[in-house]
């Protein structure tokens, strides 16, 4: 195993802060800077793990940094963005059309429905900045007698 230069070591402490499994990090190695690295060798640079206890404390430092930034800006990353998402699935809908795929067409549709309706935030809307959130108090439920047409109440 030799050793791995400095930029090497700091794209592998990155990669493995962002959440990259170690064998990506060693397919991304191999094909950014053509050097081969086995998945133990890339484990001995997360801190996180019993291998890479032994981390220098200027990659533990770059390591945490890195995972921080990465937690808290995920406007970065593309597919976090509600508008992003929706203009795929917006491409993905008109492809099943164009395969004549209605059931998929209408999942991604129902998918869309679900991104704009806030179906995935665990929050409800408020009226105002300074209210509380919306609960209902009362729920009204109207009874139909269906077999009987025009009965009176």
């Amino acid at each position: 195993m030799a050793a791995l230069q400095n930029d090497v070591k700091a794209f592998i402490v990155q990669a493995l802060a962002c959440f990259d499994t170690p064998s990506q990090v060693v397919e991304a190695v191999q094909k950014e800077y053509g050097v081969s690295v086995t998945r133990q060798q890339v484990e001995t640079h997360d801190p996180t793990k019993t291998s890479g206890k032994g981390l220098a404390k200027r990659w533990v430092t770059m390591f945490e940094d890195t995972r921080k930034r990465f937690r808290e800006e995920t406007s970065d990353i593309p597919i976090a963005n509600r508008a992003y998402r929706l203009r795929a699935m917006n491409r993905f809908v008109e492809r099943a059309e164009s395969m004549k795929n209605i059931g998929l067409a209408m999942q991604i549709l129902e998918q869309a429905a679900k991104e704009t309706g806030d179906m995935f935030v665990n929050r409800s809307r408020k009226e105002e900045p300074g209210d509380e959130p919306v609960i209902p108090t009362r729920i009204q439920v109207d009874v139909v007698d269906a077999r009987k047409p025009n009965a009176e109440p």
